[in-house]
């Protein structure tokens, strides 16, 4: 199970891609991390492939927590405890319909490829470069989708939220999914691998054992970056 928690995982090297010479991507990665997102998306990428795997076959929610057990030891993973590891923000929005309608439609359109008003459920391939990128590391990393990734739909909502500046409280927005994720008969595809893995670093007298660092080529850089444009710029955005 273990490659599976890591399979589409995008991390993000945020010194480097926000030294990148294209305005429009440095934009986007600067208000990724003015929403308080930089912690998540970039913290130390060690990972423990057998803890993990152990610490979500035992794992289930009680009292709000997640709760596992790993090498016999029990391990309690509050919403306060994800909050403060991962840096996460615990005050602004949580339902991200209550988005204001003129921020959604400023995003409708800075967001889309031909300066047209796009729908708020679109194909990824129907906005600019920028944007296509940050639904994927959503899609990805954030809501841990299932399935295609061509088709943006919770994910338009956390961009529209991003780009305006709307505070978010992705503390309790992410912790949620987490949850959602060790729920039994739960459709929410697991992941979250390198953030758990951080976590469970915090937990005191727990045995990891064996560490790998995670796959670079997952991480994105201003090397890497390159290849995601020539693969986008293949996309006509009249095959919609």
């Amino acid at each position: 199970m273990a490659p599976s928690l890591f399979s589409n995982t995008i991390h993000v090297c945020f010194d480097s891609v926000l030294a990148m010479d294209n305005a429009g991507m440095v934009a986007m990665f600067k208000a990724l991390s003015a929403s308080g997102l930089q912690k998540f998306l970039g913290c130390p990428s060690i990972i423990f492939e057998t803890t993990l795997v152990e610490c979500f076959h035992n794992a289930s929610v009680r009292d709000g927590l997640v709760v596992s057990t790993i090498l016999g030891q029990q391990v309690e993973i509050s919403e306060e405890m994800f909050a403060s590891t991962l840096e996460l923000p615990t005050e602004g929005l949580i339902y991200l319909h209550e988005v204001p309608q003129d921020v959604v439609l400023k995003a409708r359109r800075a967001l889309s490829y031909d300066v047209k008003l796009i729908s708020t459920s679109c194909k990824k391939r129907e906005m600019v470069f920028e944007f296509r990128l940050l639904s994927d590391i959503l899609a990805k990393s954030f809501t841990v989708k299932a399935g295609s990734f061509d088709a943006v739909t919770h994910e338009s909502f956390l961009m529209t939220a991003i780009f305006g500046g709307i505070k978010v409280n992705w503390s309790r927005l992410l912790f949620t999914i987490f949850k959602d994720m060790v729920m039994p008969g739960s459709r929410q595809a697991r992941g979250y691998g390198i953030q758990i893995c951080i976590l469970l670093k915090n937990v005191p007298n727990l045995e990891l054992g064996e560490s790998k660092e995670f796959s670079p080529l997952k991480i994105l850089t201003p090397k890497n970056f390159g290849r995601y444009i020539a693969i986008n710029d293949k996309i006509d955005v009249e095959d919609v």
